[in-house]
């Protein structure tokens, strides 16, 4: 693992609205590491990866990517975001790959699609288990589906760091599998993950530190604690509704 760390987050705060969410947390994830970011609902986990890929900014603190700092990151093509809750058509009919394509603009030259870029495409689509609906309609999909389209959209880009914000929430056993599959499959390769849980479940055999946070705070970090396992953080429902505090932001970084 390099010395360097890919995720430098120090002395972070943050607020939504008046409210403080994060009351100065320090994070760092090294390259290749899988470092899960656990904690209840309101406890400011979607806010610390949204201040990391710069959605909210912080008052006070400093956020590092690669060794550089977050206001002066050009490199997105190197970062992976699957956001929490949403849908991968947005309301816009539009294809399997249609969608997932979208995910490669960044590295695509001039605009244009090349033979390698069609071709990552085709891999991030089949790494999900959705190879034969490629020409199907998003609006097609079930959830778990949705969601298998919105990581292949990350994954299209080939990002050495992939941030993903409760990709297991709302979805079915199946699908979790799956997902669990494509995830093993990229951290083999090497490549660096942040992932908010509200619950291990079948990714708890790749997560190598645990970060909690309560009130916008970090009480733990270290091994997964034990109390976790399969089991929800107490406080932390199924269902996921937004708090207040943690508005629902979507997109993809290009």
């Amino acid at each position: 693992m390099s010395s360097e760390p890919v995720i430098s987050v120090r002395g972070a705060r943050a607020t939504l609205g008046s409210r403080p969410v994060l009351r100065g947390i320090d994070l760092a994830v090294g390259r290749g590491e899988v470092v899960a970011l656990l904690g209840a609902n309101g406890s400011g986990k979607s806010t610390a990866v949204r201040s990391v890929i710069g959605q909210v900014p912080l008052t006070d603190g400093r956020i590092e990517l690669f060794g550089t700092e977050l206001r002066r990151f050009r490199q997105w093509a190197r970062v992976g975001y699957v956001p929490q809750r949403t849908t991968a058509a947005s309301g816009v009919p539009a294809t399997v790959r249609e969608v997932v394509s979208a995910g490669r603009l960044s590295r695509a030259r001039f605009g244009l699609p090349s033979r390698g870029d069609r071709a990552a495409v085709q891999r991030a689509i089949e790494l999900v288990g959705l190879g034969d609906r490629t020409k199907d309609s998003v609006s097609a999909l079930s959830g778990g589906q949705h969601q298998r389209v919105l990581i292949a959209r990350a994954l299209a880009a080939e990002p050495e760091l992939l941030i993903m914000d409760e990709p297991m929430a709302g979805v079915d056993l199946a699908s979790q599998e799956v997902l669990a599959g494509t995830l093993r499959e990229q951290v083999a390769a090497g490549t660096t993950v942040l992932l908010v849980l509200h619950e291990l479940g079948p990714l708890e055999p790749l997560i190598d530190r645990a970060v909690v946070l309560r009130d916008g705070c970090v009480v733990h970090d270290g091994p997964p604690p034990e109390a976790v396992g399969q089991h929800a953080l107490p406080g932390h429902d199924h269902v996921h509704p937004h708090a207040a505090d943690e508005p629902l932001r979507t997109g993809l970084l290009t």
